[in-house]
């Protein structure tokens, strides 16, 4: 069967950073990033990211899905721990993900353990900071927190598509962002630049940011590898 009609996974991001490195060498389309849309594929799996928040969660999943026949969509990207068990660069693969704004409840294909607990992700319209963290690892008992796991899975669900949901820890529970909801722009995306000005004035935040930066790194990388290892495990199950 060639790449052209073969079932493929595909990967939501939000943010290029979280997935440059494991794209590099890909096909991209060179007609959406003017809209904010990042298309990349190869013959095993597309990666599509398009900014933060649900309604460019949902422009990246449109844009996959033209590409052809879909295996499975996975939302992948970067989190917030809700409590002090997750460490920065952990992995986080969901077994539920939880609307905070609706209440509804989606359940990834993710196969666990039998005495297994199940890992809970939350999907918030908003950067969290350290009390929005805790207060949704005690609302809804969840493990991490995110921005867009529950708009890929209601479009899974609609197309009747294996959901998986692979978030890497960035910021740990304890970890409060240093102001970073004003430098988000109303298409999702991240003003670098603005921000970079803003803690130049701003000795206090060097520190922290910089520990952000580091984090982000780590937390990218061990994501990228993640996504790399899930698409080999599907390979596998569809020789």
């Amino acid at each position: 069967m060639s790449s052209a009609t073969r079932p493929r996974p595909v990967f939501i991001a939000a943010l290029p950073r979280e997935i440059a490195g494991l794209v590099h060498g890909w096909r991209a389309d060179e007609t959406l990033p003017g809209r904010g849309i990042h298309l990349y594929w190869n013959e095993d799996a597309v990666v599509a990211c398009a900014g933060m928040g649900a309604e460019r969660a949902a422009l990246a999943v449109e844009a996959a899905l033209a590409l052809g026949p879909v295996s499975e969509l996975v939302s992948v990207g970067w989190a917030g721990a809700c409590n002090g068990q997750l460490r920065t660069g952990d992995i986080v693969h969901a077994d539920i993900v939880v609307d905070a704004k609706t209440g509804e409840r989606y359940f990834s294909a993710r196969n666990r353990g039998k005495d297994e607990d199940p890992r809970i992700v939350v999907t918030v319209g908003a950067v969290a900071g350290v009390r929005e963290k805790q207060r949704l690892g005690e609302s809804y008992n969840a493990c991490a927190v995110e921005m867009e796991a529950a708009t890929v899975a209601r479009m899974a669900r609609a197309r009747e598509l294996p959901f998986y949901a692979i978030k890497s820890i960035s910021d740990g529970a304890r970890f409060e962002l240093p102001a970073l909801a004003r430098f988000s722009t109303p298409d999702g995306q991240f003003r670098e630049a603005a921000f970079g000005m803003y803690v130049a004035l701003r000795p206090a935040l060097w520190k922290p940011v910089l520990s952000m930066a580091k984090a982000s790194k780590l937390s990218a990388g061990r994501l990228q590898a993640e996504i790399k290892a899930h698409i080999e495990r599907q390979g596998k199950r569809n020789l």
